[in-house]
């Protein structure tokens, strides 16, 4: 089978992949529900190779991503439901209706407009679908409805506040959160002291949903903030590892203070200059 450069080739080859008697029996035995993890997994991949800067492999992991996209589409295909043209037509029409200082006639929009902007359109959606009797499920309501319960807990932590903060519910700005965090971290210290378990636990939610806050303030996104810094992390362990085994020895053999001091050394091999690049800036 020649493949193609177009989605229409991928297309075609998950219709064969679910073609009865002529398919692949794993393919044809998929679900919504066997396949869900899967996407999710693919999903954190495209991350993972963001994060590495690896392009090669993110290619690779968006063609990965892009197959679990067509598979869902043929899955509700078969069952009569709706296909891949529908899941284009819709995420098209809803960019050009979210866009309208783009795609419309509104002019003049600052970046600081954009998120009421937002806000008001989806409003306005929920409103419309409210209109045609296309109700949300039970439990479905609500200024916080909506906000997937599988998706990663710091994500899902921004989402919840963002969603809070269209209502009213948020803090006026940065510093009222790093106030926040402090007051926690107070709250903690009380937590250890008294030995209870799940309270300490529970205070140590509530400082990681105050994080997330400030780092919705600042404009940060706190799942890819993390992901990078544990990056980091792995990269100049890395150079721990390495380092003590240039004299035959591994991180077990060290002390704290040794491996602390590689640490520190690894710190500023990072932030030292490129060769050539001081002599270019002279």
């Amino acid at each position: 089978m020649t493949t193609k450069r177009d989605i229409c080739g991928l297309i075609d080859i998950v219709a064969a992949l679910r073609t009865p008697h002529s398919g692949c029996p794993w393919d044809l035995e998929q679900t919504f529900a066997s396949v869900a993890p899967y996407t999710i997994e693919e999903a954190y991949e495209v991350a993972d190779a963001i994060a590495r800067g690896d392009i090669g492999d993110l290619r690779e992991e968006l063609g990965d991503l892009l197959f679990q996209v067509v598979l869902h589409a043929r899955i509700a295909e078969d069952d009569g439901q709706f296909a891949f043209g529908d899941v284009v037509a819709g995420i098209s029409e809803k960019m050009v209706r979210r866009h309208p200082h783009v795609f419309g006639t509104l002019t003049g929009v600052s970046r600081e407009d954009l998120r009421g902007l937002w806000a008001e359109i989806k409003a306005q959606e929920k409103a419309e679908r409210a209109a045609r009797g296309d109700m949300p499920a039970p439990g479905r309501q609500g200024a916080l409805a909506g906000v997937a319960v599988d998706l990663p807990a710091l994500t899902r932590a921004r989402k919840l506040q963002e969603n809070a903060g269209t209502v009213g519910f948020d803090w006026n700005d940065a510093r009222s959160v790093l106030a926040k965090i402090r007051e926690e971290t107070e709250e903690i210290a009380e937590a250890v002291k008294g030995g209870d378990q799940a309270a300490i636990a529970g205070e140590v939610g509530d400082l990681l949903f105050a994080v997330v806050n400030l780092a919705r303030h600042l404009g940060v996104d706190p799942e890819g903030a993390l992901r990078g810094t544990s990056v980091k992390f792995e990269r100049r362990f890395a150079h721990i590892e390495a380092a003590l085994a240039d004299v035959g020895r591994k991180p077990a053999d060290a002390t704290l203070a040794e491996m602390e001091a590689l640490w520190d050394a690894a710190k500023r091999a990072e932030r030292a200059p490129a060769p050539g690049k001081r002599e270019r800036e002279k």
